[in-house]
This record gives structure tokens, sequence and C-alpha cells, in this order.
């Protein structure tokens, strides 16, 4: 399979629309229909179910697009990482570590401060990210390394070190009635009347339905609650980011997090290996 046959595939897999599949390709839809019907007989089997109201995965199809992501993102990792490897030959080398943004900030200033101090250290590029999006540049090669918190973030196929687990805080506007009590439940926080869930936008950047405002990142939704307009769950350490207008609530039956460092596992770099040093002994 070629990777191009791929990316079409991944395309109408996500979209389930050969139509929209077609338009986020920048192609026509008949050479793309063609295409995945080359496929199909190639590998023997059908991927798609197609009627004339829907399009829908077959048991085979969902392997493929499984595997396919995979493949496209180890294809666009190495082209990454070569171009790195190449800077770095001119003697401008980086390591390029992803995180969250406003998430393990004490956390982060501590290993970029520690791991500056090192012997042979070289320039970190901290890319901020929205959420979700750490663990996508890692796969694809855009970071070397990067903050994950589970169980927010996927780390399977990563290899990691974990470095701290905590509870979970409800973040509450002052002066709430909520914000008054010792601790919380899951349950109490569930349709808050006042007090409506964020919304984050999706893999493709649509907002789910609901009464609650759309947010784009954790400064935005602190604002947010600042103002009464939403409320927000976060692991404990937030709490050295909180202003005296939001209230952080110990949520006693949330999940607990755990904040790791990921890097791919067959990453050779010198810089990774001493970047996870550094953070195990803080």
């Amino acid at each position: 399979m070629e990777t191009r046959e791929l990316r079409y595939f991944v395309a109408v897999a996500e979209e389930l629309h050969f139509g929209r599949a077609a338009q986020r390709l920048g192609m026509a839809q008949p050479p793309l229909s063609r295409a995945i019907s080359r496929l199909e007989r190639r590998l023997g089997t059908a991927l798609l179910q197609r009627t004339s109201r829907s399009v829908t995965l077959t048991g085979a199809g969902e392997v493929l697009l499984d595997e396919a992501r995979a493949a496209l993102d180890a294809v666009e990792a190495a082209e990454h990482r070569v171009r790195r490897a190449a800077l770095a030959a001119a003697g401008r080398p980086s390591v390029v570590l992803a995180t969250k943004a406003g998430a393990s900030t004490e956390l982060l200033a501590k290993l970029l401060s520690a791991y500056a101090a090192e012997p042979g250290s070289i320039h970190v590029d901290v890319a901020l990210c929205g959420p979700g999006e750490q663990e996508r540049l890692l796969r694809t090669g855009r970071a070397d390394v990067a903050i994950l918190h589970r169980p927010y973030d996927e780390t399977r196929g990563l290899d990691v070190e974990e470095l701290l687990t905590e509870g979970q805080v409800a973040v509450l506007p002052a002066g709430h009635p909520l914000s008054t009590h010792g601790a919380l439940s899951v349950h109490d926080l569930a349709g808050v009347p006042d007090l409506p869930a964020p919304r984050w936008p999706g893999p493709d950047g649509a907002y789910p339905a609901g009464p609650g405002p759309e947010v784009h990142s954790s400064t935005q939704l602190l604002q947010l609650v600042s103002l009464g307009r939403t409320l927000m769950v976060a692991p404990d350490s937030v709490r050295a980011q909180l202003h005296d207008d939001v209230v952080a609530v110990p949520v006693a039956d949330a999940q607990p997090v755990t904040t790791v460092i990921a890097w791919p596992p067959h990453s050779r770099s010198r810089a990774v290996a001493d970047l996870v040093r550094t953070a195990l002994r803080l």
C-alpha cells in the first residue's frame, strides 16, 4: 500500500462521507471512490459499507484505520526527525518538549532549569499545546518528548516514566455556594444549573452541543470560571495558578491524574535521555 492510498482511506473513514473526504483532500469525488475500490480489491475485503444514505466501516476497515493512522504518523515522524538530525549535524541541535498550555507549570519550570544546569545540555524548544495536542506532536515527530497526563492522554506505544500522581479539585467562582464545601463529589458537579460544563473542541475542531461556553485553553477557562460562567476540574497542582477570585475544592471521588514524561520507544536522543533523568530527580 502507498501512503497516498492510506491518506485517502483515513479521510473517508474519518468523515464517513466521500464528498466531505474529497473536499478535505482537495480532489474530486470520483477518483477518490475509484482509489478506495482498488484498495479493497487488492486487499480482498470490503473496508466500507456503502448505502445511498450512509458510509460505515467494516471490521476490516476499523483495523486498517488504526494501522493506517499509525503508519502515517510514523512516516511524518521520520521526516521531522531527519530534518532535526540535519540541523544538529549543522551545529544547531535542539530538543522539542511538548506540554499542555497551563498544565504542570511549576514542574516544567523546575525541569527546564535543572536540565539547563546539566553538562552538555542543549536548547529546549517548548511547544505549548491545546488539549490532547501534545500526544499528537510526539507521535508525529514534531516533538521529541512530552509531558502527558493520564487518564486524559493516551500513552500506549510510548515509553513513559511516572512523575507525579495527584487528586483533582473543582475550581469554582469565589462566593459560589459550592465553594464553601470542604469536599465535593463528581455527582455534586453534574449539571450545576448556573455553572454549565465547558465545551472543548474535538479532533476535527468542532465543539459538541451543550449550554456551556466554548473553550480552547486553560487560561481562557480560568477567566470564565472567575466570571461565574462555568467550572473547572483539574489536578490539585492547579492551585499554584489560582487567584483570589476563584476557589479550589477537592473532588473526593474523581479519578487521580498521573503526570508522566513520555518519548518514542525508538528514540536514541541523548538530550531526551538527559531530560528524562533530570525529571526523575525532581
